[in-house]
């Protein structure tokens, strides 16, 4: 029938079973877990304990006291930061002072590198005040101590004529001490006694200073004319008395110095103001006067020729146009008082025609309100020139605020406005030495 029709084959029946093994699950190794976190290196905390309590320069006490106590990994770096500062009022604030500051252990070593600024307040009305000789332990134990503010107070007692304030000078084993001490670079002195011998007596200690700030009720004495003048090269020089200084003393004190910085707090004499200007007028770079009325002051500060900051916190309208046009192209910063009759005008004529962010320009402006100056009608379009010419424009309405602000850290500068940053710290930190 054919190939097709053929039967088929009979089935055949196999015992067929299949073993697939399943693979073995194998177990990854865990990464093992540390007992504790790896810390930081102790650099990264101060930087970041330091950005984050000195923003400006100025330690924020409350803020690294909370930091000391959070962990030992912190604890050394912000007693560092708290230590950059120091105030000593008392003989009680001293003695923890000294003792934190122990040269024997390392970490007074430490704590004792740190401080860079000093504090201190000598006032014989205190029973417990701090003494002239516990000062000199204090200040000859800091290393590297840049800057020592020092106020002075007398012991108050009445008399038939006057109230007087006596206090002792220095004696020579408090001298001795000082003078073995660390060569600062700047010194404030306030001087609240009858004694006007102490500042030729710390005069007399540091040569080293470039940069002097003198206050107070006495003005210092004029040197014998036989002493020599003042060997030390200042830079920065900031006066507040009631009654200034005479010239033989500021010519015995500035016969060396090369003056970019002069600051008056008060209103000085014109004698006085023209002596000094004629004496540096060609270098100063900073001028500040608490007020410019007179046609007198207004041709003083055009002796100034490289001026880079000029401050007044008055200046009369009489003489206004007269030192704001003839300002040289070299000024960077303007600072001035603001009231109701201010020539603003002028102000916003300048920006116009200095203001810019690169090159000789004028870049920042600082403006104190007073007497209603904050509501002067050229007020606004004055911020409007400052923003289309790029000038920083400040302002503030508190005269403390206004001369805090403008100060800075005492450090040599050429940049104006004079700042307070942590730059600087370290800048200071590196300034001073041992003699």
């Amino acid at each position: 029938m054919g190939f097709f029709a053929a039967p088929a084959p009979p089935a055949v029946a196999c015992d067929v079973s299949f073993h697939l093994p399943t693979p073995r699950a194998t177990s990854r190794p865990r990464p093992s877990r540390s007992s504790s976190p790896l810390p930081l290196p102790p650099e990264l905390v101060l930087s970041i304990i330091e950005h984050a309590a000195c923003p400006d320069g100025t330690p924020h006490q409350t803020l690294l006291c909370h930091c000391a106590l959070v962990c030992k990994a912190w604890s050394l770096a912000a007693q560092k930061l708290l230590f950059t500062s120091v105030s000593l009022r008392s003989q009680r604030a001293c003695d923890a002072f000294l003792a934190a500051t122990d040269p024997c252990t390392p970490k007074g070593r430490t704590l004792r590198d740190a401080v860079v600024r000093l504090s201190a307040v000598i006032d014989h009305n205190q029973p417990r005040g701090l003494s002239q000789h516990a000062l000199a332990v204090a200040v000859s134990r800091c290393a590297r101590l840049y800057d020592l503010t020092l106020s002075l107070y007398g012991r108050a007692c009445s008399t038939t004529q006057r109230m007087r304030r006596p206090a002792p000078s220095f004696d020579d084993w408090t001298l001795s001490q000082l003078l073995a001490g660390p060569r600062i670079s700047s010194l404030q002195f306030t001087n609240w006694s009858d004694n006007s011998h102490a500042l030729a007596q710390l005069l007399a200690v540091w040569p080293s200073l470039h940069s002097l700030s003198i206050t107070g009720s006495t003005p210092p004495e004029p040197p014998s004319p036989f002493l020599s003048p003042f060997p030390g090269i200042l830079s920065s020089l900031r006066m507040n008395f009631q009654s200034l200084p005479s010239l033989e003393f500021l010519n015995w004190l500035t016969h060396t110095a090369a003056l970019r910085i002069l600051e008056f707090e008060r209103e000085p004499p014109t004698q006085v103001l023209q002596a000094l200007v004629d004496a540096h007028g060609a270098g100063i770079h900073s001028l500040a006067l608490p007020a410019c009325t007179q046609h007198e002051h207004a041709r003083a500060v055009q002796r100034c020729t490289q001026l880079r900051e000029l401050r007044i916190e008055s200046l009369g309208p009489c003489v206004a146009a007269r030192v704001l046009r003839a300002l040289p192209a070299s000024v960077r910063h303007v600072a001035l008082g603001v009231d109701m009759n201010t020539p603003l005008q002028l102000l916003v004529d300048l920006v116009k025609a200095r203001g810019g962010e690169q090159g000789e320009a004028l870049r920042v402006l600082t403006l104190y309100t007073m007497n209603g100056g904050e509501k002067h009608v050229l007020l606004n379009p004055l911020k409007m020139a400052c923003a289309v010419k790029g000038v920083q424009m400040r302002v503030v309405g508190d005269v403390g605020t206004f001369r805090e602000q403008l100060r800075g850290d005492p450090v040599p500068t050429w940049s104006f406005p004079r700042v307070k940053s942590l730059s600087n710290i370290y800048i200071m930190r590196s300034g001073s030495s041992v003699s």
